[in-house]
């Protein structure tokens, strides 16, 4: 029993750490969005706004922590089509079962232009508006498609001065990529109409970087003793700054908070270097949570994928009445459900399908014994 303790405590990273808390975090978005339309949200607009700017920290957290991991698992690097047959069935099918449930079951969660015809329906397929937060996967699923390119980064950031050049002219860049995001299109009205530049992968590079920077250099960094401090000082700064932001507008639109504002993109790395520093001193104290976090984080994408779908239904069946009349405690037990269910689903759902392919599995070699032995 130690023995298995202890394999599972080695299997467990930072990464796994990014993706758990990203994971938890990002179900209470569309739970808080979901609060907001009620007569009671509306009334209690500014501690949703800043609980919703608390947890605006998921796709960048998500996007460090699988490139940490992935830097991680793929050394010595597999050949090409070995790892994206592999991500195919870890990552590609579930996104397209889920899109395909949304669409067909719960057509009414579509964002902006929902499908009437075979053309519409396909680009919602793909496009990431069958439901709130698939928008993320259209994006995550780029990131993954470039993974050659990040395994470059690691080959060629292998001193201390390549990945401080690396981390300064990603820097650089994305603030001049900010400045004219803010400048060109989210203080006008291209805003609503260029949508899609949220999901392009040019906008989460940085936090790829940071991945990639991050386990080229955590044998120094998981000595670092200091990191909170600056971390939770940045991190207040910036969500006061972040919810301030949220405020000014009118009327109060949780959409409207983009990962590529300045007070956003602090926060991000300020919640990631605080998730950081909590593993190394988890990681160090050999922690009885690092099972749960990687199991966590192993069904972290499919219970994302699922999250909307089971709020959705709770919803519907009581969570809109509950949430009008009693606010925290409707909106906690949307979030409590959704995430138990969520990740229960999927838990069950993997289990069915491994037990399924051995059936099949036993099926085939049963009918290929039976034909050598009538040839």
């Amino acid at each position: 029993m130690r023995e298995t303790k202890t394999r599972e405590n080695q299997l467990t990273d930072v990464g796994d750490y990014l993706k758990a808390f990203a994971c938890t975090a990002v179900m209470g978005q569309t739970v808080l969005s979901l609060g907001l339309t009620t007569a009671a949200g509306q009334a209690q607009r500014v501690p949703l706004a800043w609980l919703y700017a608390a947890i605006k920290f998921t796709a960048p957290a998500f996007i460090c922590g699988i490139l940490f991991s992935t830097m991680r698992l793929t050394r010595p690097q597999p050949p090409l089509h070995r790892y994206y047959r592999q991500q195919w069935h870890a990552l590609g099918v579930p996104t397209l079962w889920w899109t395909l449930a949304y669409l067909l079951i719960l057509p009414g969660v579509q964002q902006h232009r929902p499908a009437h015809t075979v053309s519409q329906f396909l680009w919602q397929l793909v496009n990431g508006n069958a439901a709130p937060h698939l928008w993320y996967n259209a994006m995550m699923l780029q990131i993954v498609l470039l993974m050659p390119i990040w395994w470059g980064c690691r080959r060629w950031a292998t001193t201390a001065k390549r990945r401080c050049l690396l981390l300064g002219t990603t820097a650089l860049v994305y603030a001049l990529g900010m400045w004219a995001y803010m400048n060109w299109i989210y203080t006008t009205t291209r805003y609503t109409r260029w949508y899609l530049v949220d999901r392009v992968f040019v906008g989460f590079i940085p936090y790829a970087v940071l991945g990639i920077t991050l386990y080229l250099a955590w044998p120094r960094v998981r000595q670092w003793r200091w990191l909170a401090m600056p971390c939770l000082l940045l991190g207040g700064l910036s969500l006061s700054w972040q919810a301030r932001q949220l405020l000014r507008l009118r009327p109060l639109s949780f959409t409207r908070s983009s990962y590529y504002l300045p007070a956003n993109v602090l926060y991000a790395l300020s919640a990631i270097g605080l998730i950081t520093s909590l593993a190394i001193w988890q990681l160090r104290q050999h922690s009885r949570w690092l099972p749960v976090i990687h199991w966590v984080a192993t069904y972290a994408y499919r219970a994302y994928l699922a999250n909307v779908f089971w709020l959705t239904l709770i919803w519907l069946a009581f969570g809109r009445q509950l949430t009008s009349q009693h606010l925290g405690w409707g909106l906690w037990l949307c979030y409590i459900l959704t995430w138990a269910w969520s990740f229960t689903a999927t838990y069950l759902l993997h289990v069915a399908w491994q037990k399924i392919k051995i059936v099949i599995l036993n099926w085939r070699k049963r009918k290929c014994r039976e034909r050598n032995q009538s040839n």
